[in-house]
């Protein structure tokens, strides 16, 4: 498998979505979300997913649609917080593409997910320090995975993915 592929990786808020979009069109490549695929295959939004099948339910879908685009053509791929959690999906991610670690201060994200009530993992009492937690256990696993760690604070998403550009086609070079 060849690495045709560019994962974006990070926290809940890092910007993973937004700036996927945007590196698709630089990469001139289509662009997926694996929770967006997630609700387009179930007719389900991730927080009644949560609901109904918990959190391990939600993951075997994670990891079945990862293992799909995996197959696929090449594209960008922005994937959940937590996908990072099961060690095949960070073999699959490693093996088939770049991976790209989006991160950003507490503050930031938490300014950026204050909102947004699909989240089923901040509905809690502080979400604040539901985040500080998720990142203590997650940002390892991210590292482990990481081709590339890009901070996002204060950032464009185009600063952003033209940064990632610059950085796959080095890499490519380099391969």
């Amino acid at each position: 498998m060849s690495k045709d592929k560019v994962y974006l990786v990070g926290p809940m808020g890092a910007g993973k979505s937004t700036i996927g979009r945007v590196l698709a069109g630089e990469l001139n490549l289509p662009f997926h979300d694996t929770d967006r695929a997630i609700e387009e295959r179930t007719g389900a939004d991730i927080t009644w997913i949560f609901d109904v099948e918990g959190e391990s339910g939600f993951r075997a879908r994670e990891s079945g649609v990862l293992a799909e685009l995996a197959e696929h053509e090449p594209a960008v791929i922005a994937t959940g917080g937590g996908i990072v959690l099961s060690p095949a999906n960070r073999d699959l991610m490693r093996g088939s593409g770049f991976v790209c670690y989006l991160t950003a201060a507490v503050d930031q994200l938490v300014e950026r997910t204050a909102r947004d009530k699909k989240r089923p993992l901040l509905q809690v009492e502080n979400p604040r320090q539901k985040i500080v937690d998720l990142l203590a256990e997650r940002d390892p696993l991210y590292r482990q995975v990481a081709d590339f760690v890009v901070v996002t604070d204060r950032r464009s998403p185009r600063t952003v993915a033209q940064e990632i550009v610059q950085l796959v086609e080095r890499a490519r070079e380099g391969n």
